[in-house]
């Protein structure tokens, strides 16, 4: 048995959750007394509704559909039932539709109908309207339930199960179907990512990790999406995924959870759906688990953006891929129809609870009080409380001219998700103000200055975005730890906990800032070193930016390289990868000539872990160290040398995405960027960090001449997500500015076998006391592990080949073992 702790969170779950085995597909059971309205007893239909072989020429389940057959069924519910409206929300990368459909009751789905529904579940987010208002929207207005699918390409189930859904919703005439539409819409959309779906990958065509962008919404697939979100505010999100584990998870979730979201959709997720799902799962012996792996800590998931942006129960759902085709479809099925249910049977309650939980939210951010840190799931003591501080009002500078679009940047995204923003008119005396990362101090901001109060039902919202600090209570890591929009802007700005009367006026809407085409820009190559994740993922993001840049590129591979491609550029960017695979696939021909290249006079732009390669070829002063802290994914901040030309527009400081990486030095002449020395009042980490000392004083950027040429080193991704705009200009500079007039000539140190970078590797840190017991689980897995022994800290990096925790047959289940040792355990962080 499992026990949810946490206010208002005594319910004791029971199942199979123990039962991690793989069964063999379960024929829905057909009750010889099926209770009145039992949602999985055949159910009786409109024959004039099609069934997907009516369309397809085959079932649900025989076989996965393409995206194309997706949208045909689709379209064809829409023609043919009442109850169903389609649309599109968005085109993707390689032109495909986002297809979706509203299912409801007749007079709620015509365009009309819905657009007013949109209108009055936004004056029911505004604290703003008066309560009788309130109460006649709750009255005359149904909930709107929202089912995605298919975010990862290659989890294909939930797009069939979405299809299913949506047509048993228009075409049952039992009661089952009516339980939910008598209050609610279902909004369905079969894929979220079409073009991954086609070709079989976890990503979008350009290289995007979907479920990591919802709060940047970079991608087109994204935006399109969250906007339509925004026309149709949900009270719930199912994100219908598949894993490498086996079994079934649905919440409650794994700690941490990020610690400012509404109780009310935590409690409909952990005390109404989950237990619903749970009975439906016991019923037929399917086998589940609950609580591990899947946290609600990063803000970029389709869990977590839903339940701090909309208030709504926004839940994971994960279905081994392994298993059969019809096995996967009953399961989703069977968790998501079940849900539907059980947010179906709240009625006019569910409308209700909604709008209670915003006007509570703009309580507490009129009275500045930031939600605790709480364990749902664990035991254990909270290791990084959230700060008994009040937080009334955020502010963002806007007196640093090179700093414009950043801000502009950063509004657009608050304004975009319904956070009301204002322009101070007049200059403000602010006792208290707390820039990022500082000392309190008596400030007075210029007239111009943004201003945001948290006294609005988008509190838990701004907090996400403008935190100082995640405050991650728990030393689980399924993603980053620190995502502050500011920080990754690289702006100044600030809180305040004083009761103020600012003089503003309403921000006008923002537009998004498009970059100036570069006069003059170099020939620029980029070289993506393998089809590893991490590579993967860096040079997409690298060509999203370079596009978004309007900035010209050419992809080089390493025989090209070898063969003498170089010739034709100026500057050559390596984005993330393995040194030791570029080192191989370059050869000895390849070597020679990027060498060549650069001492001839080519600028070479290496980040992260493939800014290894520059010693290995003896291109650099630099070294580096492996690091022996616990960083999985935090914003650090570093010192900018100010003379440098990569400091143009960026100033004194910037934040740096520090996630597990090699700890570099170099000479002080050739060390553009720093970490701050220990007891140097700039030295600030926002998110969570183990260890961190050995990063004091260490070189984050090098920039140095090497022969005729050029080396810029990245010690971590500058364009991390392509959401690190305050350290991509760094990288813009490298790339179009001028060189450093005096140039430090690079003195290469004899490299004798250099360790090489693992990406996309699992890091187990754990005390001594329990390492060989960590050992054993891995050994047991014929893991390949990197043991690095300390004196209080034992680290075991673990190579995943190249696949994403989700995708790794053994990865979560290791790490939800592991993470039982509980105050034996430093950090786990899956990549």
């Amino acid at each position: 048995m499992f026990a949810l702790r946490g206010a208002g969170r005594s319910k004791w779950l029971t199942g199979a959750a123990a039962l991690l085995v793989s069964l063999p597909m379960l024929a829905v059971p057909q009750a010889a007394a099926a209770p009145s309205c039992d949602p999985f007893t055949p159910p009786a239909v409109d024959d004039s509704v099609p069934t997907a072989r009516d369309v397809l020429g085959i079932d649900l389940g025989e076989r996965e559909v393409t995206s194309e057959e997706s949208d045909t069924y689709l379209q064809a519910l829409a023609d043919k039932s009442p109850k169903v409206v389609d649309g599109t929300l968005a085109t993707s990368v390689e032109g495909r539709p986002l297809h979706y459909a509203v299912v409801g009751q007749e007079k709620w789905v015509n365009p009309g109908a819905l657009q007013n529904i949109g209108k009055q579940l936004n004056a029911l987010r505004d604290p703003k309207t008066p309560e009788p208002v309130a109460q006649q929207i709750v009255r005359d207005t149904p909930a709107v339930l929202w089912l995605g699918g298919n975010v990862h390409g290659n989890e294909e189930s939930g797009t069939d199960a979405a299809l299913r859904v949506l047509y048993e919703l228009a075409a049952r005439t039992d009661c089952t179907a009516q339980t939910i539409l008598d209050n609610a819409i279902v909004v369905v959309l079969p894929t979220q990512n079409p073009d991954g779906r086609e070709a079989d990958t976890r990503r979008n065509a350009n290289g995007f990790d979907m479920n990591r962008d919802w709060f940047a919404r970079t991608q087109p697939e994204t935006e399109g999406k969250l906007e339509k979100l925004r026309e149709l505010p949900p009270q719930m999100f199912i994100d219908a995924h598949e894993m490498g584990s086996k079994g079934y998870f649905f919440p409650p979730n794994a700690d941490p959870v990020y610690h400012d979201i509404g109780e009310t959709p935590l409690t409909w997720v952990y005390d109404v759906y989950g237990p619903a799902m749970q009975q439906a799962f016991g019923r037929f012996g399917i086998p589940y688990f609950n609580g591990r792996s899947y946290d609600l800590m990063y803000l970029g998931y389709g869990d977590t953006v839903p339940l701090t942006g909309f208030n709504a129960a926004g839940m994971t759902f994960e279905k081994n891929s392994e298993d059969p085709i019809p096995q996967r479809l009953q399961e989703q099925y069977t968790a998501i129809w079940s849900t539907l249910m059980a947010a179906g049977a709240q009625d006019q309650q569910l409308l209700a609870e909604w709008r209670a939980e915003h006007l509570e939210a703009n309580r507490q951010g009129a009275a500045g009080e930031l939600e605790p840190n709480q364990l749902y799931w664990n035991d254990g003591e909270i290791t990084n409380p959230v700060p008994d501080v009040k937080v009334k009002h955020y502010f963002l500078r806007t007196d640093d001219p090179a700093k414009v679009a950043e801000v502009q940047r950063l509004a657009r995204r608050l304004q975009r998700m319904d956070v009301d923003v204002y322009r101070l008119t007049t200059p403000l005396e602010v006792p208290d103000y707390t820039e990022y990362g500082r000392a309190e101090q008596s400030t007075t901001l210029p007239a111009g200055t943004l201003w945001i109060p948290m006294a609005q039902g988008q509190k838990h919202w701004v907090q996400a975005m403008l935190n100082e600090n995640s405050y991650v209570p728990f030393p689980y890591f399924y993603d980053v730890t620190a995502w502050s929009g500011p920080l990754l802007e690289n702006v100044s700005g600030g809180r305040s906990g004083t009761d103020l009367q600012p003089r503003a006026m309403p921000l006008p809407e923002q537009a998004e800032p498009a970059a100036r085409p570069v006069a003059g820009a170099p020939r620029t190559a980029v070289w993506q070193i393998s089809n590893s994740g991490a590579a993967t993922e860096s040079s997409g993001w690298l060509r999203w930016w370079l596009g978004d840049q309007k900035m010209d590129f050419g992809d080089v591979a390493a025989d090209q390289i070898a063969a003498g491609a170089l010739a034709d550029y100026d500057v050559l960017v390596v984005p993330n990868g393995s040194d030791q695979e570029a080192f191989d696939s370059l050869g000895e021909q390849g070597r020679a000539a990027l060498t060549e290249w650069v001492r001839s006079g080519g600028t070479l732009i290496a980040l992260r872990d493939a800014s290894r390669l520059a010693t290995r070829l003896g291109l650099t002063s630099a070294t580096y160290a492996e690091p022996t802290s616990d960083i999985p994914g935090a914003l650090v901040r570093m010192q900018v040398d100010p003379d440098s030309p990569l400091a143009e527009g960026v100033g004194e400081t910037a934040w740096a995405m520090y996630e597990y990486d090699a700890v570099w030095s170099a000479p002080a002449e050739s060390s553009v960027a720093n970490f701050p020395a220990e007891g140097d009042p700039d030295w600030y980490i926002s998110g969570f960090a183990a260890a961190p000392e050995q990063l004091h004083g260490k070189t984050a950027v090098v920039d140095e001449a090497s022969g005729s040429g050029r080396v810029v080193l990245f010690g971590f991704d500058p364009n991390y997500r392509a959401f690190t705009n305050g350290t991509a200009k760094l990288l813009r500079n490298a790339m179009t500015g001028p060189k450093p007039a005096n140039a430090p000539q690079a003195v290469a140190k004899a490299v004798e076998a250099p360790s090489a970078a693992t990406p996309d590797r699992m890091v187990l840190s754990v005390r001594p006391a329990v390492a060989d017991q960590v050992q054993r689980l891995l050994a047991e897995r014929g893991a390949n592990t990197e043991v690095v022994r300390g004196a209080d800290v034992v680290r075991f990096k673990v190579d995943l080949g190249g696949m994403s925790p989700d995708e790794h047959p053994w990865a979560r289940s290791v790490a939800d073992q592991v993470a039982g040792f509980g105050r034996e355990v430093v950090a786990i962080s899956l990549p």
